[in-house]
């Protein structure tokens, strides 16, 4: 040996050291085999004799002396000459190592600073260079008085110290001789063996908030352990045992300064929820500052029974304080709280359900007070979707919440308003379960970064050694959050006994010993009176320990010891006992003992807690169930055997660490005893591991890299991880991680490894890289591993959302066919990997051999031997379904265990059927997933599922023929004979009745050759019952081909018992290929119930698939033509500021549209440059037809406003063209439109004026009618294009004057019959898709299904994301979503990801000034935030200027994404490189369901992807579930087919021709619908349309006349459903007469419908509720949307205003009651908080006006004055927003109903307002009396200006003629431009107008009604024309009386009998509440009758009003076919849809 070499001087001071260390290990209390511990460097680094020892630690060697190593040969190799070693420091006994030793022995002694910091200071000091005394105050001053011989030293030696300071900081290598070399290392050496052992300061730093009683320096080795077990620990040694005892540690008091946080200082919230408490504990008023005031991270470690639940509680509170009004911070004395509940969730993680359960009631009644709902969410207890909305605080076991947060959308509601999360127990870590645990704080550790939102994670634990790794890797701050409470805050000190059996474990002699210790154990116990719980671990041994230890007692005479007779409540105690069922508890309890275990009663269990908390009994046998669920301490717990059955592993397992500490924690009870005492028994061989286990010397471990594989799979299905370097991030957020880097041996990585790569980033790669192949073999991802790229597979999110591990997934993979039966399901399910560790024992081969030959247990065979593993599990699982139950214990667990795992795998297996589109699959998994669920084979009958007696089940099953069919069509009697049972039948047949089967019709309409639309109508079948249903059942519902099986499509339906009674409709498409199955089968399955399921057969016998006849027109290659071709240079001029030439679409139809009067259709792609081709259109028709007008249909109100904003800049201006815009929102006046040019109108409205068109020249002078996006005719308004049309063609052929018709689409499939239709001859241009001026590369995304709809589209977001960096990472990005919620979310989450970017606002291109000044205009608050990041929003549901700006500043490149709603593809031209088209579903409130938009909207949306000015390419991306995959690839690139709507709608189109008069007969309707498309498609696609033909008939004359009989059929009906309107008068000959009401009908362009119901529920004497609610039930409302959950506001909105919305008899959900709110609300004047609910009500508002005007038409029709009163009353309010019930005055601003005080204020109208002229003085007088605030003066002056003073004058006419003359004259100047009313409310100006009534008020009767309007001329002209600022118009009206009825004739005898007619004459404005002029009795002479003639009716044309069927040309009445006098009354209308009448 090398240092036999030593010289004696040396081998002495070696001998020296040597003993120094031993009698140092001595003092530590280590271990004999310890001597070679290391000792850790001052720096904390490793050096390399640590390692040694570490691994001859491992070894089992003792270190050895460092010459060992090292040959003399290689001392040359080693060199010293590095500055870095310094050999003259070691050459004095005084040198740098000295220092530092010895100060690293002061500080051990010291808290203060750190050994490093006090040497530091010190060698400051000495080098200072100051004079002696001043050096030696200073040393005093650092290091106290105790250590004076170390200042001495220092002192004394402080020239050597600065001596060989000097030295180590000399420079420069120095070269030594080998001798020298020697002397160094054997100095080295030396230094390093006589480091005393106290230098570990500086490793185990020093944290606040550790609270440790005594620590004897560095107590833990490199990985962690502890050395030695705690002082006084003493062994024994006994012939059966070996008993280990730690004496219990003194009890804690405070820390000297602490005190206990009193409740009553706190604030109101926790003195409210700490009620009965006056102070904190110890362990919580030291944590109370960080929990409750901060919200930090926490790590609290401390003992059982310290108290950590109100620990967390205190975090909880601070949660939940910042919620709360006012918040209890600010406000210490308020304890009223209100509770923001809907804003937080808190989630509490609880290892075990008891515990859960334990929790949840303790949370719940605490926080009781606040509203606070607690709540369980396990396997057991699972949560609806409403009561996780209602609920604050979940508590939940790691498990449950792993799968709620692994859908990762499913539950948002939950997921994302989590902000405070609490780990308990989070020392389970190093359990089988602890991957859970970080896969759970991994992911939410994510979501903190992912979403910047704060979710505070606090974890609770028992102490345990690596407290500060655990601290690391919950992301806690350790100088904040860190808290470690050593035993002495336990509230009773613990004295631990472990102590081992002698004998072969499992062995008999073992068991004896083992059950002989216990009974010694307790009886010594019992004689110092203790009382004692003795923990077993299986049910059956509780009563087995309890009689052993009796019996025990009998033989050792000590029978007295366990006697309670002498207890003072054992009389009481024994009464309870006899009511008591079990025989066993009634045995023991007189004996003192006592057993309780969960399977037990719940009554028996709270019987002997309680006989055991108050003393009866002596000695209690439990389960550890008892320690988790139940409070009940004892003097001293004995844990007997630490074997426990574990069904997951299929054995016996020790049991865990958990349980012994939660055990232990049971033992003591503060106010008896001052120690517990908790003892364990075990056996020999695991006696040091609980030893060291729970005297916490082991630190845990990670168990993640045993699940790394499944839980990287679900970050994966998640969406988080989607790539190999996101997955090496994710794995840093383990706790693995935190341990590889602290002892990478243990996780088998080599020190080199480690000390190359100190991140870990290469082992990382390889765990993920390696976990991502196995996953790719499995076909669970897909694993690119060039791009390192990572994507989910469905299977991989079924085994994510499953819980099913990657093995099991590889043998399901191997082993599914698509025709499997019963038998290899069963056989499958055995197989898979979580059933591998069921193992088989002897003992139980006789009873599985027995279940398996019983053919009732074990129906289907079973091959294999007993003794595999899947042939238990196989026998178990169908045991479990046959309700068999085992006699063994162990094998009854294993039982349980199967059926739980099976019926998930089941569930798995089924959901990968879907997927692959196995219907037979499908069918059998799902009634196996269902068996398993109602333990009852589906061969059983359907009735096992009810409660009924055995014998009637037993006939059910013995009775083949009994289906649930069959016995439908019986009665209740008969089929209580056939069971035997006639009291039965009605409960049966009460039963059948609420069995839960749908019944299915199916629609089929081919669109083309290959894609068949299907249209389900669902009934529920059955009665609802709350009790067997809930409150929804769900069923799978899918189209299957009946030869193959193959599923087409499939849904997932709920059908909610609310909707119950609802049309229940789906709507999809399925391919078609050839050969045609003969038929398909639709199946509806229940999900819940056996033998709940319905097949419909749907033929394909009448199926006929129209042929495709796409004609497509090849691009030419033509030069492109420039702009002189136009040969006229004011047009060339305008096109030359944007080209010079036309693009090569545009030069290929350039000559047909401006050379030739040919209609045209022209097909081409949005962006292709089809404006500039309807502009050549146009150019033709101004140039040919001079004076005639061009009408530009646009389908939606944002391409009209567009058109007229770019052609009335582009072209207008320039031209001196008129252009008139024509919408709902904007009607002109005749002579504008009369003088226009250009009319840019919607369908709808030009429909509605075209319908007059005999009478309206201006539509007879069209010559071009351009209609745009004509493919739009499928959708809801095409049946309006398709009457434009069909009219225009009409019209032309009757005039004799051709209309040139241009429609323009994108591409569509069936061009040619659009064509032919459109007259088109050789216009037919039908480029393809790919005819785009910018290339379009498109990529189609299929999304899995996933339940719900904003999961799926939050699936999305991430993908989104990908694609802008992928597309466009710097390049104009527009994103569109289906509503307006989703444009919120959608750029929340973008916000969020860029979050993770390394530069999160990347979006944004403008400077901070430039952000700031946009930021200041934006009223939206979410937009504000998105603009921030750069990411703008748009919907209709912002302000106009919020929608400018965000286009303004993606324009501009300031912003560069756009998250978008559909409106933006329509309406404003903005082109983008990336579309990203997020989802093709949209709410619609019709159906109350989600609906796929229509191809067209995607194919507008897909226009804006590429920017012609830019881009060579542009990029679509079209994200949309799966299923549609296929549809949008098929129709985008093929075009869509066409269709008609028209036949769904024909009544009303109908009811407008019969009163135009165009149609008079039955024949001249079906002439009419000739001209339709529907005619032409009805021919070539009648399956579409619902006609039957047989596919060899179609095309013959036979086919021919079913059309015709079919069509025949539509008028029919359509005629018969207008007459019943009153509409059309139909006569048996086939003519049909326009009515009155069929006028008023087509004139406001209403549904007959809305007429039909006004004309059958107006009476006389209406009230103002009824007329308001007769309105809001107009037809029209029906489109009004309806939203997610609106239903609640509209509640919420009901419950304040007048008239409630259930007085409508309708549910809150109607969207007629939400017209009928929205219209109170408007009158009420309540501002709106919902943009929606604005937007809803304008177009409500819309509407109204036009239903109102009907309205009074109706009612005049009818002759009831009252409620015609009523209705123009309701009009006023509607128009000034004010109630009947409010002052008139408060319409003025400043004036509200409450300031108008006294009668006479309140009796004063508008009208005396008026009659102050605007006098000033009186005025301002009024303002003041009225007290008008002073800024509002000026404004309340101008609109009281407004008010008109009108002078009425009546005048009779002569000769008899009945005639009477109203004349109007205003006699105060009009203040406002065209005589706008003051409504500032309503959303449209308003112009002001009059009604003239004529009536008889005393018979309430109404004899006519006249609309007046002003005009300057005074003689009636059109309302508002001409009306100029300061003029005094007037109007006047002539009315020709109808003679009266011969009733009411009054003679006068003046000469000649003439007559005389008394009439009233009323008149009201329109607009302004109470303006109302009387002239009462006005005498009419009449003409006189001829004798004996009847009343007639005049003469059309007549312009005169009639009661039943006068006309005003304009408003109600029948003169409205041709009359001649019409039109001039067509004049301007009220800012709506309808003129008035002004003559």
């Amino acid at each position: 040996m090398a240092s036999a070499g030593l010289s004696g001087a040396d081998a002495a001071q070696w001998r020296a050291d040597m003993e120094k260390m031993q009698a140092a290990v001595a003092i530590a209390g280590l271990r004999p085999d310890s001597s070679g511990s290391r000792v850790d460097s001052a720096d904390g680094d490793w050096d390399d004799d640590d390692i040694e020892d570490t691994g001859s630690r491992h070894r089992g060697i003792s270190p050895r002396d460092i010459w060992d190593f090292i040959s003399d040969d290689d001392l040359d190799d080693i060199s010293f000459d590095t500055s870095e070693d310094i050999p003259d420091v070691f050459e004095g006994e005084y040198n740098l190592q000295w220092v530092a030793a010895r100060c690293a022995e002061v500080s051990a002694r010291k808290s203060g600073l750190t050994s490093t910091a006090l040497q530091d200071q010190v060698i400051d000091i000495l080098s200072s260079g100051r004079p002696e005394d001043e050096l030696q105050s200073s040393l005093t001053d650092l290091v106290g008085f105790d250590d004076l011989d170390f200042i001495i030293d220092l002192l004394g030696h402080r020239a050597e110290i600065i001596a060989a300071m000097t030295a180590a900081s000399g420079s420069g290598p120095r070269l030594l001789t080998k001798s020298q070399r020697e002397e160094a290392l054997r100095q080295r050496d030396r230094a390093h063996k006589v480091t005393p052992l106290a230098a570990a300061r500086a490793k185990e730093e020093d944290y606040p908030h550790v609270y440790k009683a005594f620590s004897a320096g560095n107590t833990l080795s490199s990985s962690g352990q502890k050395y030695a077990l705690p002082l006084g620990s003493t062994r024994k040694e006994f012939e059966k045992y070996e008993e280990y005892s730690i004496p219990a540690g003194r009890a804690g008091t405070l820390l000297p300064g602490h005190k206990l946080v009193r409740i009553a200082d706190m604030d109101g919230l926790s003195r409210n929820t700490f009620k009965g408490y006056s102070t904190l504990n110890r362990m919580q008023s030291l944590v109370y500052p960080v929990a409750y005031k901060t919200s930090e991270n926490m790590l609290v470690c401390a003992p059982t029974g310290a108290g950590k639940t109100d620990a967390a509680m205190l975090t909880i509170l601070h949660t939940i304080g910042q919620y709360l009004t006012p918040n209890p911070a600010e406000d210490h004395v308020a304890t009223d709280f209100a509770v923001r509940a809907d804003d937080f969730k808190i989630v509490y993680v609880a290892p075990m359900k008891a515990l859960a359960a334990e929790i949840t009631e303790k949370l719940g009644k605490r926080l009781a007070w606040l509203g606070i709902r607690c709540r369980e969410y396990t396997g057991d207890m699972h949560l609806t979707k409403t009561e996780i909305v209602q609920t604050q605080i979940i508590v939940t076991t790691p498990e449950k919440w792993d799968v709620v947060t692994r859908k990762g959308t499913g539950d948002t509601e939950l997921v994302q308003k989590v902000r405070l999360l609490i780990i308990d127990e989070v020392h389970m870590l190093h359990d089988e379960r602890g991957a859970v645990l970080e896969s759970l704080v991994a992911r939410t550790e994510r979501q903190v970064e992912s979403t910047q939102s704060l979710i505070r994670i606090v974890g609770l634990s028992a102490t345990l050694p690596n407290y500060v790794d655990v601290a690391e890797f919950l992301n806690v701050n350790k100088y904040a959050g860190l808290f470690y409470f050593d035993a002495s805050f336990r509230p009773v000190p613990l004295e631990q006994h472990f102590i081992g059996v002698k004998g072969k474990a499992g062995s008999k002699q073992s068991r004896d010993n083992l059950d002989q210790v216990a009974f010694e154990k307790v009886r010594e116990m019992l004689e110092l009176d203790h009382q004692v719980m003795v923990f077993v671990h299986s049910r059956r041994d509780t009563q087995q320990t309890a009689k052993m230890l009796y019996e025990k007692a009998v033989d050792q005479a000590c029978v007295n010891l366990f006697d309670p007779s002498d207890h003072d409540k054992f009389e009481a105690a024994m009464k309870d006992v006899k009511s008591t069922k079990a025989r066993e508890i009634r045995e023991l309890i007189p004996k003192g003992l006592g057993i309780h275990h969960a399977g037990m009663a719940r009554s028996d269990r709270n019987l002997m807690e309680r006989l055991f908390a108050e003393g009866v009994i002596k000695v209690l046998c439990c389960t550890a169930t008892l320690a988790w669920g139940v409070n009940l301490p004892a003097a001293a717990v004995v844990i007997k055997g630490t074997q426990v059955y574990s069904a997951q592993d299929g054995k016996f397992v020790d049991l865990g660490i958990l349980d012994v500490l939660q055990i232990f924690g049971r033992a003591g009870r503060p106010q008896f005893e001052d120690t517990g005492i908790g003892m364990i028994c075990t056996t020999q061989d695991k006696l040091a591991h609980y030893l060291t286990a729970v005297t916490e010397q082991v630190p845990i471990e990670s168990r993640f890299s045993a699940k790394l594989v499944d839980n990287l799979n679900a970050e994966i299905a998640l969406g988080t991880v989607t790539s190999i370097p996101e997955a090496v991030k994710w794995i840093s957020y383990s706790y693995l991680f935190v341990r590889m880097k602290k002892n990478p041996m243990a996780y088998g990585i080599e020190w080199s490894e480690f000390e190359d790569d100190r991140a870990l980033v290469q082992r990382r790669t390889k765990l993920a890289v390696q976990a991502a192949r196995t996953l790719q073999q499995s076909q669970m991802i897909i694993f690119n591993e060039a791009t390192e790229e990572l994507r989910s597979k469905d299977i991989g999110r079924i085994a994510s959302q499953y819980y099913i591990q990657h093995a099991s997934i590889e043998i399901f993979n191997a082993m599914m066919s698509p025709y499997a039966e019963e038998e290899d399901i069963l056989k499958m399910i055995s197989m898979s990997g979580e059933f591998d560790n069921i193992q088989s024992r002897n003992n139980e081969s006789v009873e599985l051999s027995a279940m398996r030959e019983n053919s009732n247990f074990v129906p289907y065979k079973i091959k294999g031997g007993i003794d595999q593993a899947q042939t238990k599990t196989n026998i178990l699982l169908q045991s479990y379904i046959s309700r068999g139950q085992p006699a063994d214990f162990a094998l009854n667990n294993d039982l349980n265990y199967v059926a739980q795992q099976a019926g998930r795998i089941c569930r798995a297996l089924f959901m990968i059927s879907l997927n692959r589109r196995w219907g037979h699959q499908c069918l059998v998994l799902l009634a196996m997933a269902k068996s398993i669920e109602k333990r009852q084979w589906s061969f059983q009958h359907p009735f096992q599922q009810f409660d009924l007696p055995k014998p009637v089940l037993k006939q059910f099953d013995a009775k083949e023929s009994l289906t649930i069919e069959a016995m439908r069509e019986m009665q209740p009697a008969e089929i209580g004979g056939l069971v035997n049972n006639f009291g039965m039948g009605k409960k049966i047949a009460k039963l059948l009745d609420n069995f839960p089967t749908l019944s299915v019709e199916a629609e089929i309409a081919p669109l083309n050759r290959d894609v068949l639309r299907i249209k389900l109508f669902i009934t529920p079948d059955f009665r609802w019952n709350d009790h067997l249903h809930g409150t929804s059942e769900s069923y799978y519902i899918w189209v299957e081909n009946s030869e193959t099986s193959e599923i087409y499509h499939h849904e997932f339906f709920l059908l909610n018992r609310r909707k119950l009674h609802d049309d229940h409709e789906l709507n999809f498409t399925i391919p078609l290929a050839d050969p045609l199955p003969t038929q398909i089968y639709v199946r509806a399955v229940s999900d819940r119930w056996l033998g709940a399921e319905t097949v419909t057969a749907v033929s394909f016998q009448h199926l006929i698939r129209p042929d495709t006849e796409s004609v497509y027109t090849d691009l030419l290659n033509l030069q492109p033509l420039p702009i002189s071709a136009l040969k006229n240079s004011a047009l060339e001029e305008i096109y030359a500021q944007r080209f010079q030439f036309f693009n090569p679409m545009q030069t290929q139809v350039f000559h047909t549209l401006y050379h030739t009067p040919a209609n045209v259709l022209l097909g081409s792609p949005t962006g292709s440059g089809k404006t500039v081709a309807a502009e050549l259109a146009m150019w033709w028709a101004f140039r040919e037809r001079p004076g005639s007008k061009v009408v530009y249909i646009a389908p939606m109100k944002a391409l009209v406003r567009e058109r007229v904003k770019d052609w009335g800049a582009r072209l207008a201006r320039p031209l001196g063209l008129k252009l008139v815009e024509l919408t709902g929102d904007n009607t002109p006046d005749t002579r504008t439109i009369q003088d226009a040019d250009v009319i840019i109108t919607t369908p709808e409205k030009w429909d509605g004026i075209s319908r007059s068109w005999q009478t309206r020249g201006y539509v007879r002078k069209v010559s071009l009618v351009i209609i745009d996006e004509i493919h739009l005719l499928a959708g809801d308004r095409g049946p309006i294009l398709e009457i434009i049309v069909s009219r225009m063609n009409y019209i032309a052929a009757s005039t004799k004057n051709a209309v040139r018709l241009l429609g323009m689409s994108t591409a569509c499939a069936n061009a040619s019959d659009l064509a032919n239709w459109l007259g088109v001859k050789e216009g037919l241009f039908n480029f393809r898709h790919s005819v785009r001026p910018v290339p379009l590369e498109l990529y189609i995304d299929g999304f899995p299904e996933v339940r719900g709809f904003c999961p799926l589209m939050q699936s999305m977001n991430r993908p989104t994301f990908l694609a802008i960096l992928n597309h466009s990472p710097d390049k104009p990005v527009i994103v569109f979503v289906p509503s307006r919620r989703q444009t919120r979310l959608t750029a929340k989450d973008l916000i969020n990801l860029c979050g993770m970017e390394d530069n999160p606002r990347r979006f944004l291109s403008m400077d901070e000034d430039d952000l700031q000044l946009n930021l200041s205009r934006v009223k939206d608050e979410a937009l504000k935030e998105a603009i921030s990041f750069g990411i703008g929003l748009h919907h209709a549901g912002l302000v106009e200027s919020d929608r400018q700006l965000a286009e303004e500043l993606f324009l501009n490149n300031k912003i560069q994404i756009l998250v978008a709603t559909s409106t933006l593809a329509w309406g404003v031209n903005l082109p983008a490189h990336l579309v990203v088209v997020k989802g093709t579903q949209f709410y619609d409130a019709k159906i109350e369901a989600y609906k796929d938009m229509d191809l067209t909207d995607v194919l507008q949306m897909l226009g804006r992807a590429g920017r012609p000015q830019f881009d060579n390419s542009g990029v679509a991306r079209i994200f949309t579930q799966d299923a549609k995959k296929d549809f949008y690839k098929h129709f985008l690139h093929t075009g869509f087919p066409v269709e008609s709507s028209l036949h769904t709608v024909l009544d009303n189109h109908l009811g407008a021709e019969v009163s135009a008069e165009t149609i008079v007969t039955k024949q001249d309707a079906l002439d009419y619908l000739t001209w339709t498309f529907f005619f032409r498609r009805l021919h070539k696609n009648p399956s579409y349309y619902g006609l039957e033909i047989l596919a060899e008939e179609h095309n013959s004359m036979a086919a021919q006349q079913l059309a015709n009989d079919y069509m025949i059929e539509m008028v029919d009906g359509s005629l018969a459903a207008l007459a019943e309107s009153k509409c059309v008068e139909v006569f048996p000959n086939g003519d049909v007469d326009p009515t009155p009401m069929g006028k008023i009908m087509s004139y406001y362009y209403l549904s007959h419908k809305t007429i039909r119901h006004l004309v059958r529920h107006a009476k006389a004497g209406a009230s103002f509720l009824d007329v308001l609610s007769w309105m809001c039930r107009a037809t029209e409302y029906n489109e009004l949307p309806v939203r997610h959950n609106e239903d609640l506001i509209n509640a919420e909105l009901s419950r304040n205003l007048a008239f409630p919305g259930t007085s409508f008899g309708l549910p809150m959900w109607d969207p007629h009651v939400k017209a009928f709110l929205l219209l109170q609300a408007h009158m009420s004047r309540i501002a709106l908080p919902i943009t929606d609910y604005v937007g809803d009500q304008t177009s409500v508002l819309d509407q109204a006006i036009r239903i109102v005007q009907a309205s009074i038409d109706v009612l005049t029709e009818m002759g009831y004055l009252s409620s015609t009163l009523e209705f123009v009353k309701l009009l006023q309010c509607v128009k000034c927003a004010r109630w009947p019930t409010e002052s008139a005055l408060s319409v003025l601003p400043g004036v509200e109903d409450k300031m108008v005080k006294g009668e006479k204020k309140r009796k004063m109208g508008l009208q005396d307002v008026g009659r102050m002229k605007g006098a000033a003085g009186q005025l301002h007088k009024l303002a003041k009396e009225l007290g008008v605030p002073q800024g509002v003066v000026p404004k309340f002056m101008k609109a009281a200006a407004a008010m008109p003073d009108v002078d009425v004058a009546v005048v009779v006419g002569h000769n008899n003629d009945g005639n009477l003359t109203v004349t109007l004259r205003r006699l105060n100047a009009i203040t406002e431009r065209e005589g706008r009313i003051f409504a500032p409310k309503f959303p449209k100006p308003q112009t002001e107008g009059w009604f003239v009534v004529i009536a008889d008020v005393e018979r309430d009767e109404v004899i006519a009604v006249k609309r007046l309007g002003w005009s300057s001329g005074g003689s009636g002209g059109g309302k508002g024309s001409g009306v100029d600022v300061g003029s005094k118009p007037q109007a006047r009206a002539v009315i020709k009386l109808p003679p009266p009825e011969p009733t009411s004739w009054q003679v006068e005898r003046d000469g000649e009998a003439g007559m005389t007619r008394k009439v009233d004459v009323l008149v009201l404005s329109d607009g302004y509440v109470g303006i109302e002029y009387r002239k009462l009795g006005v005498e009419v002479p009449m003409p006189k009758p001829p004798s004996g003639a009847e009343v007639i009716v005049l003469a059309e044309g007549s312009g005169d009003l009639k009661k039943n069927g006068g006309d005003d040309g304009r408003g109600a009445g029948a003169q409205r076919g041709t009359g001649k006098g019409c039109e001039g009354s067509m004049t301007g209308t009220n800012g709506k849809g309808k003129g008035k009448n002004t003559k």
